[in-house]
């Protein structure tokens, strides 16, 4: 169990790491964030708030979906929001677009690792994960993961937040990268991940 809470955050610090590349690279968030900005900007409600209340309703469907929340639920949204305004408030958006464009293209695997290293862990899955997750099967997680992001990013953006190439790289890579990392090594396994 000690071993196994060890995994789990310093996988979530290892997505947090991932999630502040990603902002601060400037160049498009993920789909999951894209949505829950939108749907702030369009409600004016704050981004926590929202970002609660949609956290909440992804995971109570893929729990009526058979996707049992757990210590993951709730460690992993936790950990990555503390790592990611940490590192937000410590580094700013560099000048240098090759900079920006490397922070981006250096994301992608951090990102990939840490997801799929808190969802191997089998201890319950985030919001994005858990909608991911309770529709595979029968859509596998790198294309439902994908559709997710995807759906996330065109409802922010139709309530009004921004997109970007990062956007739409999580779209289309960052589903086939953990189920590539997941195939290939061990202990980055989601195939058990709490159905």
């Amino acid at each position: 169990m000690v071993s196994q809470l060890v995994r789990l955050v310093v996988s979530c610090v290892i997505l947090g790491i991932g999630v502040a590349m990603l902002l601060i690279a400037s160049l498009g968030s993920d789909g999951y964030s894209t949505m829950i900005n939108g749907l702030s900007i369009a409600l004016d409600l704050k981004f926590w708030l929202v970002n609660l209340v949609v956290g909440i309703l992804l995971v109570a469907m893929a729990w009526a979906r058979g996707l049992t929340p757990g210590l993951g639920t709730i460690t992993q949204p936790l950990v990555v929001g503390v790592v990611v305004s940490g590192l937000l408030d410590a580094f700013a958006e560099p000048d240098a677009m090759w900079a920006r464009v490397t922070l981006l293209v250096l994301s992608f695997p951090v990102l990939a690792v840490g997801v799929a290293g808190y969802l191997a862990v089998d201890a319950g899955a985030g919001p994005t994960e858990a909608a991911a997750l309770a529709f595979d099967p029968p859509v596998p997680f790198k294309w439902s993961y994908s559709v997710v992001q995807g759906g996330g990013a065109l409802l922010g953006w139709l309530c009004g937040a921004a997109v970007g190439p990062g956007t739409l790289l999580v779209i289309f890579l960052l589903g086939p990268l953990v189920d590539a990392l997941s195939a290939r090594f061990r202990v980055l396994s989601i195939d058990g991940s709490s159905r």
